[in-house]
């Protein structure tokens, strides 16, 4: 038997298929202490030695090489794709495998995008806001229909929104590594050949890739520049792949219509970040995964993967590395 943390917050204490899973494979389900933050990195590093964790149920807390190798573990399964808040390489030389959920939460951040871009195009918040305080404005907006949307990031989640924006009769523009023209032309999108392009065409610039050493501040003061006057930016992806000051200065110098941020590059988002003061910015906390039905089948296929990892089986549709070796792990502890 195995303890397996539980860090996610809406799974804390809860009942549920993971918890199913887990403890019907004769693991021991741990939770955080009430109040304990386990995205601060002593917080977690403590209660993975203390409690001598073996697998983790894990939201994005920071797993770097030090905190990764001072524990027991042998599984970190992350509830959701992005997997930043990991140190890949350094999991896999300790032969720690990490997972991912794909196929579980892909038409949830889409509809998010959906919500967040009709949030911000309609002016949703000022509005009710307007009518609560008694003011009638009837300012008229941009319509939506025969624009252009630019995709950064094409990814499964990136494919799930192409859908959504076809439906609001948007022509759409592809901006990603992996992209084929082939593969464009069955999305019915156009594929775009550098970022520049697809900022410079672009009505609607959304961002659905990780974050990286090459994309972090991506989208940072000369690239709002460079987008049209009136663009809507979006970020699903990684708070870091925006630059969060230059966005509140281009917010309030008018050039852009507005933005939507489900992202940061700090979570929780201090009370004192000049987010918070931003023009026709419309924010949430971190949720474009999150649905119920999403919840349940991500957390379930992460519980899957620990009980898998923890018998010695790597499920292999779901590795980040697929180079991890968990024999590794085994010979690190026994030295």
């Amino acid at each position: 038997m195995a303890r397996v943390l539980v860090t996610p917050h809406l799974l804390q204490r809860q009942p549920g298929p993971y918890r199913e899973i887990l403890e019907g494979a004769g693991h021991e389900v741990v939770f955080p202490e009430i109040g304990a933050d386990t995205l601060q990195r002593e917080t977690i590093r403590r209660i993975l030695v203390e409690h001598q964790i073996e697998g983790i149920l894990a939201s994005t807390e920071p797993l770097d090489r030090e905190v990764l190798a001072e524990s027991h573990l042998k599984v970190v399964a992350r509830q959701g794709v992005g997997y930043d808040s990991v140190d890949i390489p350094a999991a896999t030389d300790l032969g720690i495998a990490v997972t991912i959920t794909p196929g579980t939460l892909e038409a949830s951040v889409a509809e998010q995008t959906l919500a967040l871009l009709l949030a911000v195009s309609r002016g949703v918040i000022e509005r009710d806001r307007d009518v609560r305080q008694g003011i009638w404005s009837r300012i008229a907006l941009p319509r939506l229909a025969g624009r252009i949307c630019g995709l950064i990031g094409v990814g499964r989640i990136g494919r799930a929104v192409i859908k959504r924006m076809h439906g609001l009769e948007l022509s759409v523009l592809g901006f990603d590594p992996q992209l084929t023209d082939a593969d464009a032309a069955e999305l019915g999108i156009e594929r775009v050949s550098t970022v520049d392009e697809l900022l410079t065409r672009s009505d609607i610039v959304s961002l659905h890739c990780p974050c990286s050493a090459t994309t972090r501040n991506l989208i940072d003061a000369a690239a709002m520049r460079r987008m049209k006057p009136r663009a809507i930016l979006l970020n699903m992806g990684r708070g870091g792949l925006v630059d969060e000051e230059a966005l509140v200065t281009v917010l309030e110098s008018g050039h852009l219509l507005g933005a939507g941020l489900d992202v940061f590059a700090r979570e929780p988002l201090p009370l004192d970040s000049p987010l918070l003061r931003a023009p026709r910015l419309v924010m949430s906390t971190h949720m474009g995964g999150l649905d119920e039905e999403a919840q349940i089948a991500a957390s379930s296929l992460a519980a899957r993967c620990i009980v898998d990892v923890l018998a010695g089986s790597l499920p292999t549709a779901c590795l980040v590395d697929r180079n991890v070796r968990l024999e590794r792990r085994g010979a690190a502890q026994d030295s």
